[in-house]
């Protein structure tokens, strides 16, 4: 039960070669101040429709030299999306291509200004350590997805370098199903491994190690939606959500 619900991934610093064009010690600095005067305008009580959070979200990676480039289907209100896990920007990205609420681990709420924005827009959080308290989770996330709002998780649990994959967790999917929602696959890829959040990363050392990157694009591709019918085995949800990823800029697990 542990080794499924607290995945551990092998990437770590190895897989950043710290190579590439890198930004002026004045332009990373200058990024790194504004991403914080950011979250903190987002903490005001009025920054909180979804319009606005999509706007926030766009202005975050702007500040960081982030460029986001998308295609795909937009998914519908009401839709689950899973999408693999490379960094914390992935948050941002998905955010920024539709409204919706997150799943993320509860270590979140700890990040300075980014925990307490995170709580504010509705962040469902999982606790990795506890896994009787899943079956609540999921059912937050079942509950979201009825009341017509999209969720979106991250079904490998953790993080890889983006050449590395995990295998998509089914626990979630059942919220899908139970809640008769779509499910929208969605691949994220980098064209830097200076963005993967990994290792021992902590909040602060990636948003430095970006903002010292000159240019970081995140491409979002989402798959046609899976719609799950009544009864439908999560795990071969799970599967068939990850392959309809495949050609979409997603390279499967070997």
């Amino acid at each position: 039960m542990t080794a499924l619900w607290q995945p551990v991934s092998a990437c770590g610093d190895r897989c950043r070669s710290g190579a590439g064009p890198h930004a002026t010690r004045w332009t990373a600095g200058l990024r790194v101040a504004a991403v914080f005067g950011v979250l903190l305008i987002g903490l005001l009580p009025a920054m909180l429709g979804g319009v606005v959070l999509r706007a926030l979200a766009r202005a975050l990676l702007a500040v960081l030299g982030v460029r986001l480039v998308v295609r795909g289907p937009a998914p519908r209100p009401g839709s689950l999306l899973v999408a693999n896990h490379i960094s914390w920007l992935d948050i941002l990205a998905l955010v920024a291509v539709t409204p919706a609420h997150l799943v993320a681990k509860h270590d979140v709420r700890a990040w300075p200004a980014v925990g307490e924005l995170a709580g504010r827009i509705g962040t469902i959080f999982v606790d990795r350590g506890r896994p009787r308290s899943l079956p609540e989770t999921v059912g937050e996330v079942t509950a979201a997805l009825r009341a017509g709002r999209s969720v979106a998780v991250f079904p490998e649990g953790t993080t890889y370098c983006g050449a590395e994959r995990g295998d998509f967790r089914p626990a979630f999917f059942q919220s899908a199903i139970d809640a008769g929602a779509p499910v929208v696959p969605a691949s994220i890829s980098y064209d830097t491994a200076e963005a993967s959040f990994i290792g021992d990363d902590t909040l602060l050392d990636s948003i430095r190690r970006i903002a010292r990157t000159r240019r970081t694009t995140i491409t979002v591709i989402t798959a046609p939606a899976l719609r799950p019918a009544a009864g439908a085995d999560r795990r071969v949800l799970a599967r068939a959500a990850q392959r309809s990823m495949a050609g979409h800029g997603y390279r499967l697990a070997a």
